[in-house]
Parts: structure tokens; C-alpha cells; sequence
């Protein structure tokens, strides 16, 4: 009975004594007997291999230094070994992820039994759930009594529907009651957080007796006392009082006059990320769970959301790397399990990059015409990718921080439109003053290297393209991922590169054609086109027909045919470099005065002008000062028109 003379109303899921539930001694008698001290030399050697373990990790370990504890006595240890030989907790946790389940169980028989304990409580639900269905039937009920009933629901979640009955059995009956209840929220919502140990008290209580109240529920292992909660006897939520304000408070002066009637409180079904939100927004270091009814249920603590964030941001940074979240710590997966979680991403991000292939296929003869657009091809659909990502990575961030709402997405497209253009600009300007330096060093060749300017404002108005589109991309993807029911996490980073990567090269090659072609992207010129029948005539003396032969973008022959002999002319695009090359190697004659190079050979002369190499044959029997000469009178003509 409390102290204002009411009774509180027993609900299911409520204890006795005003729901405090029973005491569970600080160290029930089963504890000093199912403990199973390893022997002394075998302790000893364990925690030799432990600690060589750990000492292979603790060089770069970023673990948090904590003050050293009480030493407990000499009878309390495990396994009675020297102080020097003795395992530390610091040491079991640095080699804790590399430890099967057998050594990790000897490593806490070797410690301390306070130091076990301790180290017990500290470690994750999934952790606790291994290790309890690895101990013996005997040994299972003193580790499962020494946790919190909502770390043991985590712990019955994390076990497995199969093994729910087992663990259950485990615990005292008021203890099994609270857990049971607590099993019937999912584990990310706020009831599946929440304790239901928390300090209540009635409005009628005068200062003193609520004090005298908190002081007996103290005894029985509340989560905080620094916070009591103010409930009628249906356990309606009225308001909240913190042990420093009944302490300050007149002792005669009621609850119901000291307490904060304006709370902050959460929903059990609320979602866990909903949760932490709250308690950043409002700074709180524990916040109420009230059902629809307004009822009270227990309370979140800030211990409990810490958790939450670090297991929330993970999964989030998993996500956005480009793969599915694990389930378990790095060390702790399976390789097959790694591997699936990473190969299935992966293989999408694969057919991604196919659509970009594809793509790039499409455009093949712009590339044959201008092999130069190929140098500048990943700059500018990687600026693509990486103003994507920046704007994905920043929304996504907005969203789980709650600054962003589905509703704003007209906003976000607005202003990333924006960013979009400015850093297009940007970029777009230092690559521009990049392709312009270079031209005018005269590091490209042929029709590039006399309209490098114009290749210049390609790239520049290219990456403006690109950067924008993939500005826009990266920040409208989370809105469809989240208007679709998705987690607006999947929109990694990889995944938007590859998009963007497939929409660059189209709006890079797009743009390509509209600047330059006719200039840098252009036709092989006709062959049948560059030498009139009177010009064949004039140089080689006689009548000749003209006969078309194969043509494409890159390669045109045409042969005129005399008496006796036929003349073919074979154009076809080209660069200098690769000419000269050509020619070395053929042994060819050089000859100056025809085009921007020329070399003779065997009935053939072979000049180069503006990416066009020109192939002049002789079939047939002539005199050979008469080739010689009717192919240098052809060529001069033929490359004055190119």
C-alpha cells in the first residue's frame, strides 16, 4: 500500500507493492555454487592464450580507458592464479571478437566473479544470447538473473522463437511476467526499448512520504530514481518529478503542486529512430512510454538510445557503402554471410554498369570520329557521380535526422538545382582551363589540336550537365526510396555513380555532337569526292571512269579506272602520330611540300591533312616518272581541298 493510503490496481504485466517488481538479491546463493572455477594451471593457461590474443589487437585498439575497479578479495576470484598471471577485463575484451564460444566461456570463469559479471551485463544482446545457450542447463539461470528484464527480451529476441520457452524458464515469476510483456512489441519499437522498473508515485503523496516512497522502491533495482513519474490508480501518466525537486520541496507540500504536468512522452509503437529523435530534440535523459490509452508502460532511457543510434547509424553507413546491413559485428559474420550481403549488391551495381557500356556503345561512332572525347570521359561522368553522392549522402542524413520530410521535396529540388548549376560551373571552368592549356601546347593532334577550344567548352558545358543531373539525382532518389516504403538508405553511393554514370555519358556525348560536329567529330571525306575525273585526267594523262568502293564514317576508297591502269584514292581519318608510326615502319620516303606530311613508296604516296590520311595507288604499267609525278600533281590538289 503506498503511502497516501491507496492501493494500486493490479494490471497484467503489474507486481505487487505498486508494480515495483520483487528484489532479486544482489547475489542469489546459486550464483557462489554453479560458478566453476577453472583449476589453476588451466586458468593459467587460458589466460596466457587470451591475453596473447588481445595483445595482437591492442595496439591500434581505440577502447575507452576505465578506472581501475576495487580489487575483489582473495577469495572471490574464479580460479585462484597469481596477480601477474591474472586475466584483466580490458584484456578478455580486446581479444573478445577473435574467441570461439568455448574460449570466450573459459575467459569469464578465469576472471573475477564481479569482473564477469560486470563484463556479462556490458556485452551485446547477441553476444549474451550465444554464450547462454552455449553454458551448461546449470549455469544458464544465474547469467540470465543478473540482466534487466528489457536486456533479457533482447536477449530471448536475438535466442530464436525455438529457444523463447527455454529462457523464460529461467526467471523468477514476476521477472517472467515483465519480460513476457515486453516480447510483444518488435524489438525497434519504443516498447521493445522501454523498462518497466521505474519510479512511480500518487498526486496526494506529500513531499516527505513520496521521498520515503522513492527511497523503499530504490531497494528494489528501478532503472533511475533521479525521475518519478506521477500515475493515478487506472496508471494514467498526470506528470513527472525529479528527486531534486521533492528534496527542495516543502516536506507537507503535495506531489500534484510539485510535479512538471507538461511531459514529453512516446508511444510504445513508436519507432526507435522516432524515439532517439525525441530525446535529441529535447535533450532528455529518459522519456515515458504511455500506450494509446495513455496509460503508462516504463521508460527509455538514454543508455537504451545510445544503442539504438550506433546500431541505426551502422546499418545506415553498411547501406550506403553499396551493400546489405549486417546482422552481426564485422568479425563476428560468417564469410558466407559477408558474402552474400555484399555479393548481391554488388551483382546489381554490375548490371548498372552494363546500361553504361551499353551506352557507350551507342555513341561508338562519335569515338571512331574523335578519339580525343575518350580522354575526358571519366572526368566528367566521376564529377557526376561524386556531386551525386555528396547530395544523396547529405539528404539521407537530413532525413534520419528529421530536417527533411517527404513534403519538402519541391524545396530540395529547387535548391539542389542551385548547387547543381554553381558546381557545375565550377568544375566545368577549372577542366575547361585544363583542355585549354593543353590545346594550346599543341598536346593534341589534328582537327583536335585546331578547335581545342571548342573542345574546352564541350567538357566545360558537359560536367555543368552531369554535375547538375547528378545533383538532382542523388537528392530525389531518398524521396522515391521513402515515398516507396523503402529505406532511403539504398540510395549508396555506388548506386547513384552507376546511375549517373549511364546519364552522363549520354549527356556528355549529346553535347559532343551539338559543338562539334563538322569540326572535331566529323566523316571521312569522300574519296570519289576529293578528286574530279579532269584532275585524274590532268595528272595521269588518258580518259578514266570513276568506281565507287566501300565506304563507312572512318574509311572511303574510290578507284578510277584508264586505260590499262587505275588510280585508287583511299581516305580515311586518322592521327599524325599514328601516321608517322605508320610510315617508319613501312620505310616510307618522306616528301615535303604535300599536306602536314608525306612519305612515297612502292606505286603509293601517303599524305596526312587535318585527321585525314590519304592513299594514293597505282594499278597497272606506267612509266614510273610518270606515277611519280601524277600522284605528287593529284595529292598537292587533293590536300589543298582538305
Amino acid at each position: 500500500m503506498s503511502p497516501d493510503g491507496s492501493e494500486p490496481p493490479e494490471r497484467p504485466g503489474d507486481t505487487p507493492d505498486d508494480a515495483v517488481p520483487e528484489a532479486i538479491p544482489d547475489r542469489p546463493a546459486e550464483l557462489t555454487c554453479e560458478i566453476s572455477p577453472l583449476p589453476p594451471e588451466e586458468a593459467s593457461k587460458v589466460a596466457a592464450e587470451i591475453r596473447a590474443v588481445a595483445e595482437t589487437r591492442s595496439e591500434d585498439s581505440d577502447a575507452v580507458e576505465f578506472s581501475e575497479l576495487q580489487k575483489t578479495s582473495p577469495s572471490t576470484p574464479a580460479a585462484r592464479i597469481d596477480d601477474d598471471d591474472a586475466l584483466s577485463a580490458d584484456e578478455l575484451r580486446d581479444a573478445w571478437p577473435l574467441l570461439d564460444l568455448d574460449e570466450r566461456s573459459d575467459g569469464l570463469r578465469v576472471l573475477p566473479r564481479e569482473d564477469a559479471e560486470d563484463f556479462f551485463i556490458a556485452l551485446t544482446a547477441s553476444d549474451q544470447a550465444a554464450l547462454l545457450l552455449h553454458f551448461r542447463p546449470g549455469q544458464r539461470r544465474q547469467w540470465m538473473r543478473l540482466l534487466e528484464p528489457d536486456d533479457v527480451a533482447d536477449v530471448i529476441q536475438e535466442a530464436g522463437e525455438e529457444h523463447r520457452a527455454r529462457l523464460l524458464d529461467l526467471l523468477d515469476a514476476p521477472t517472467r511476467k515483465e519480460v513476457t510483456a515486453l516480447l510483444a512489441y518488435a524489438e525497434d519499437e519504443a516498447g521493445g526499448l522501454m523498462s518497466t522498473r521505474y519510479a512511480r508515485l500518487r498526486p496526494q503523496m506529500t513531499a516527505d512520504e513520496a521521498v520515503s516512497y522513492l527511497r523503499r522502491q530504490a531497494r528494489d533495482k528501478i532503472e533511475t530514481i533521479y525521475y518519478a513519474y506521477v500515475v493515478d490508480p487506472e496508471h494514467h501518466l498526470l506528470g513527472v518529478v525529479s528527486f531534486r525537486d521533492l528534496f527542495a520541496a516543502d516536506p507537507k507540500k503535495i506531489v500534484a503542486d510539485v510535479m512538471e504536468t507538461d511531459v514529453v512522452r512516446v508511444s510504445d509503437e513508436m519507432d526507435q529512430e522516432t524515439v532517439s529523435r525525441i530525446f535529441a530534440e529535447h535533450d532528455l535523459n529518459v522519456v515515458p512510454v504511455v500506450d494509446k490509452d495513455g496509460k503508462m508502460k516504463g521508460i527509455v532511457t538514454v543508455d537504451d538510445i545510445v544503442d539504438v543510434v550506433q546500431e541505426e547509424a551502422t546499418e545506415d553507413a553498411q547501406k550506403f557503402g553499396g551493400m546489405e546491413a549486417l546482422d552481426l559485428p564485422y568479425l563476428a559474420s560468417t564469410r558466407g554471410e559477408m558474402i552474400k550481403k555484399r555479393a548481391r549488391w554488388l551483382t546489381i551495381l554490375l548490371i548498372g554498369e552494363m546500361l553504361t557500356a551499353t551506352a557507350l556503345g551507342f555513341f561508338q561512332h562519335e569515338l571512331d570520329k574523335a578519339i580525343v572525347l575518350s580522354l575526358f570521359l571519366p572526368l566528367i561522368i566521376s564529377s557526376g557521380g561524386n556531386s551525386g553522392s555528396q547530395a544523396s549522402t547529405l539528404v539521407i542524413r537530413a532525413m534520419a535526422l528529421g530536417e527533411v520530410r517527404i513534403s519538402d521535396w519541391l524545396r530540395v529540388f529547387r535548391r539542389e538545382i542551385q548547387m547543381g548549376l554553381v558546381l557545375g560551373a565550377i568544375l566545368g571552368s577549372v577542366a575547361a582551363v585544363r583542355v585549354l592549356v593543353w590545346g594550346a601546347a599543341g598536346a593534341y593532334e589534328g582537327s583536335a589540336g585546331e578547335h581545342f577550344m571548342l573542345i574546352g567548352l564541350t567538357v566545360a558545358v558537359s560536367l555543368v550537365g552531369c554535375v547538375m543531373w547528378g545533383t538532382l539525382m542523388g537528392a530525389m532518389l531518398p524521396f522515391v526510396l521513402r515515398r516507396a516504403g523503402a529505406d532511403p538508405a539504398s540510395a549508396s553511393a555506388p548506386l547513384v555513380a552507376t546511375l549517373v554514370d549511364v546519364s552522363g555519358i549520354i549527356i556528355y556525348f549529346t553535347i559532343a555532337s551539338v559543338i562539334l560536329t563538322g569540326t572535331v567529330i566529323r566523316s571521312v571525306p569522300d574519296a570519289c569526292g576529293v578528286a574530279t575525273a579532269g584532275e585524274v585526267a590532268a595528272a595521269f594523262g588518258g580518259s578514266f571512269e570513276r568506281a565507287p568502293g566501300p565506304t563507312s564514317d572512318t574509311l572511303s576508297r574510290c578507284d578510277w579506272n584508264g586505260p590499262g591502269v587505275t588510280i585508287r584514292v583511299r581516305t580515311e581519318l586518322a592521327d599524325k602520330a599514328a601516321f608517322d608510326d605508320a610510315m617508319a615502319a613501312d620505310d616510307g620516303k618522306p616528301i615535303a611540300g604535300l599536306g602536314d606530311a608525306a612519305y612515297a613508296g612502292p606505286n603509293q604516296l601517303f599524305a596526312y591533312r587535318r585527321g585525314t590520311k590519304i592513299t594514293l595507288s597505282v594499278i597497272g604499267k606506267l612509266d614510273p616518272k610518270l606515277v611519280e609525278a601524277g600522284e605528287r600533281s593529284l595529292m598537292a590538289k587533293i590536300a589543298g581541298k582538305l
